[in-house]
């Protein structure tokens, strides 16, 4: 059984350069979902902190939900998240996808 489980970081790096762990995760009971908090969630899952499928029970999101969220970040970065820019973020690569 061991060898299917597997190995998880005890912290991997968060958006902002810090040393992000589960303890130093947004609390469970997050409603109030600003840029910075997104951003930890989204690198605790691309650095093997946690699954998807753990993030979304965790906070109670939906699998498009997240997805987009790490669509964000792939794309601009913490500032794709923030919810008053979307639309401009989401304008900008639809024109560099045209050319």
């Amino acid at each position: 059984m061991i060898e299917n489980q597997k190995i998880r970081p005890a912290q991997v790096i968060g958006p902002l350069g810090e040393p992000l762990t589960i303890e130093s995760l947004p609390s469970p009971s997050t409603t109030r979902w600003v840029v910075r908090r997104k951003a930890e969630v989204v690198a605790a899952v691309n650095g093997g902190l946690l699954t998807v499928d753990e993030v979304c029970d965790r906070y109670s999101l939906t699998l498009e939900e997240f997805a987009s969220w790490q669509r964000a970040v792939d794309r601009s970065g913490m500032p794709g998240l923030r919810v008053t820019r979307i639309q401009h973020y989401k304008s900008l690569y639809e024109r560099q996808q045209k050319y």
